[in-house]
């Protein structure tokens, strides 16, 4: 699937046995710095307890971890989350590790200051349950963080999951978060997108939400 390596989505459809044969294949998947945005919002946020949901290689928990966080990635690949414990290791950086299926999974309720799910693609109904369930585990006070590719993206912008059942929107993870959060971003965002013929954009979703204490 074009865009694949640019983005780093993680779509339903692969089984684990898929992802475990591709964090295999190569040395790093994604990329070893943390997504765009996700330093955007994270960077100025005091280091607390944080869960990166879907983290695959763990990009981003490694970076919240090197930042002074208390981080744990989850991801039902074996293989990537055994990658990102020797990544964190070479780093010298504590990283909690699960390998868990997040549609089974349930998070601690209110235990994370920084809930996190990046290029997570599910169906309509795992979706919703993921959401919910990440929403849970944001503690009073807490920042929940979601990104992932847009509805519009399939139109308008490069890679990606070419099926629209499983693409987000701002309004959709918005009206799943409940009355418990005071969302500080909801937009569809442009991220620009380096590939073989020049760069191109991708239509992201983004939401930024903070638990109100």
């Amino acid at each position: 699937m074009a865009g694949m390596a640019d983005s780093g989505f993680k779509a339903t459809g692969f089984k684990a046995t898929v992802w475990d044969e591709r964090y295999s294949a190569s040395e790093l998947v994604w990329s070893a710095g943390p997504n765009m945005f996700v330093e955007q919002h994270g960077r100025d946020l005091e280091p607390g307890r944080m869960v990166d949901l879907g983290a695959g290689e763990a990009r981003n928990a490694l970076w919240f971890a090197e930042k002074g966080w208390d981080a744990t990635a989850v991801d039902y690949s074996a293989v990537g989350i055994d990658k990102a414990s020797q990544i964190a290791d070479k780093r010298d950086v504590d990283l909690t590790t699960i390998v868990a299926d997040l549609t089974s999974f349930v998070p601690e309720a209110e235990r994370y200051d920084l809930v996190l799910l990046a290029y997570i693609h599910l169906p309509p109904e795992d979706r919703a349950t993921v959401l919910a369930n990440a929403a849970s585990a944001v503690a009073p006070g807490g920042h929940l963080l979601l990104v992932g590719h847009d509805a519009t993206n399939l139109e308008h912008g490069y890679g990606g999951p070419q099926s629209a059942d499983v693409l987000t929107s701002p309004d959709e993870v918005v009206a799943g978060l409940g009355d418990s959060f005071e969302i500080i971003r909801a937009e569809v965002a442009d991220r620009e997108v380096a590939t073989d013929d020049g760069p191109a954009v991708a239509k992201d979703t983004v939401v930024f939400a903070h638990r109100v204490a």
